[in-house]
């Protein structure tokens, strides 16, 4: 029995016990991934942020966005294809091959011609260049993410975190070299360039056996079928979340848009360190499920009590600590980023609630009524940020705020009518979070009261909050709590053997 048809037997058992060991180890290994990127990423933004002016941040924030617009489509859901997927044969991942760079390479090639008009609409020629060297990863990206969506399929996290790992390095590397060298915003896309590059080096040495190498379009009808719906519901998605950053560098300038761009990756520090690690994981556990024939509403439920139990206390102590945090990473002439960002952990935590269930949609392959929900909330989000704009960039936050309010409620209607999961259950998961939330926050409360802002403060803060998390995971009876004993078991029983080796 191969790697693959061991994962499935494991999620097929109706008693959910052999899924364990399996599961912690993919988390073990996806957490692992997410936090090496984060200290990389976070080392990187201390060293860029020192090095680059907000302008020059500002003019890749607005690429990249851009950029990501097509990102999004290059893909044409081929990675979300092959996780639900129940018979993958060598004829489909030849087919899910070719449509995946047919769509990369023409969405390349529509951005390199529109590189010049794009630089004209924002009055930034800096802009034109930048886009360019961003064309290079769509050429190089179909065939990494392909091999990563079967590497996830077969839950071979430790092969993804070669293949992220080697792209990081390369882009944190590049990056701070050629900033160091004065070349301003280009620094930042040569380092995208050269993180595609080495992500596409490593997928190739850790490709699975049964991929082909060459693509064919015969087939590709299905893949087409599935992926655009997916591709259409990701393409809103994304257009949701790059609309504050599109409006505020047309509607108030480039300058605006690298501090709106500093506060959401504050915000994204989060989703680096918890979300980005639990949601392939999750997918691949709700499709093996779903594939089975079994109800993942049950995951889904202890998913967000996870979740939120880790999101509500970091976005609420993160608001109170806003100011020590920003000067930490990224010096004090980012300062105006604190305002939003105190406005916009409410947003995120808000969504936290929700952030897993465009997963349990994909798996259960409700594509379309994920296409749906993203076309009602996307629209909501981007006309109260284009309000916003218009008194300011400190309202913008409040924009974001009644996008998250707009989709969170859009997702809540759709959950009840696509997985019989209505508002009560998902409250009765999440209530031990809410008082979670408010004890931790009692730690940087205090420490905010008491001290004056600096990194003593921010230490004050973390060392309590932390404290006072444990504390109320293990009184509340949370559903962590019983992983925090088990770890605690593991590291007393180390212990034990390290003394008696020695």
């Amino acid at each position: 029995m191969n790697r693959t048809d061991a994962v499935h037997s494991q999620a097929a058992d109706p008693s959910g016990a052999p899924v364990a060991l399996p599961l912690r180890r993919s988390l073990a290994l996806s957490f692992a991934e997410k936090y090496a990127l984060l200290l990389l990423a976070l080392a990187g933004s201390m060293v860029l942020g020192r090095l680059l002016t907000p302008a020059q941040t500002g003019v890749y924030s607005v690429a990249a966005v851009l950029a990501g617009l097509a990102q999004v489509l290059r893909d044409f859901g081929v990675g979300q294809y092959l996780m639900q997927e129940k018979d993958l044969a060598a004829a489909k991942l030849r087919a899910a091959l070719g449509v995946s760079v047919a769509s990369a390479w023409t969405l390349g090639l529509l951005v390199l011609l529109a590189a010049a008009p794009l630089a004209a609409f924002y009055k930034e020629p800096s802009l034109r260049p930048v886009l360019q060297l961003l064309v290079l990863n769509f050429l190089m990206v179909p065939f990494t993410s392909v091999t990563v969506a079967l590497l996830r399929r077969e839950m071979r996290f430790a092969a993804i975190l070669a293949v992220n790992a080697a792209a990081a390095c390369a882009q944190l590397a590049c990056s701070v070299w050629l900033a160091w060298l004065g070349w301003g915003s280009l620094s930042l896309a040569c380092g995208a360039a050269a993180g595609g590059g080495a992500a596409l080096l490593a997928s190739v040495a850790l490709r699975p056996s049964g991929l082909p190498w060459l693509p064919h379009w015969r087939g590709a009808g299905t893949v087409l079928r599935f992926g655009g719906y997916a591709a259409g519901g990701g393409l809103i998605d994304e257009a949701g979340v790059a609309a504050p950053d599109l409006i505020v560098g047309k509607l108030i300038g480039v300058a605006g848009a690298g501090i709106y761009g500093k506060a959401q990756s504050v915000i994204n520090l989060f989703n680096q360190a918890i979300t980005s690690a639990v949601s392939p994981v999750a997918f691949a556990l709700y499709a093996a499920q779903a594939r089975a024939g079994q109800d993942a509403r049950g995951a889904y439920l202890k998913t967000i009590s996870c979740m939120t139990a880790l999101a509500w206390p970091f976005f609420t102590c993160l608001a109170l600590m806003a100011l020590p945090v920003v000067r930490l990473l990224y010096g004090d002439q980012w300062d105006a980023a604190v305002p939003l960002i105190q406005v916009m952990c409410a947003a995120a935590g808000l969504y936290s609630m929700f952030s897993m269930a465009r997963y349990l949609f994909l798996a259960g392959g409700h594509v379309r009524a994920q296409a749906r929900l993203d076309a009602m909330s996307v629209p909501v989000r981007i006309a109260a940020v284009l309000l916003a704009a218009s008194f300011g960039l400190d309202y913008v936050a409040w924009g974001v705020l009644a996008g998250a309010l707009g989709r969170s409620w859009f997702t809540w209607r759709c959950l009840a009518r696509q997985a019989a999961l209505p508002l009560a259950p998902q409250w009765a998961a999440v209530a031990r979070s809410a008082a979670l939330a408010g004890l931790t926050a009692l730690g940087p409360l205090a420490a905010r009261l008491a001290l004056p802002p600096g990194p003593f403060q921010l230490l004050a803060a973390g060392a309590g909050g932390v404290l006072l998390w444990v504390s109320g995971v293990l009184w509340l009876e949370h559903e962590l709590a019983a992983e925090l004993r088990r770890l605690r078991g593991l590291l007393a029983g180390r212990r034990w053997r390290f003394r008696k080796v020695n």
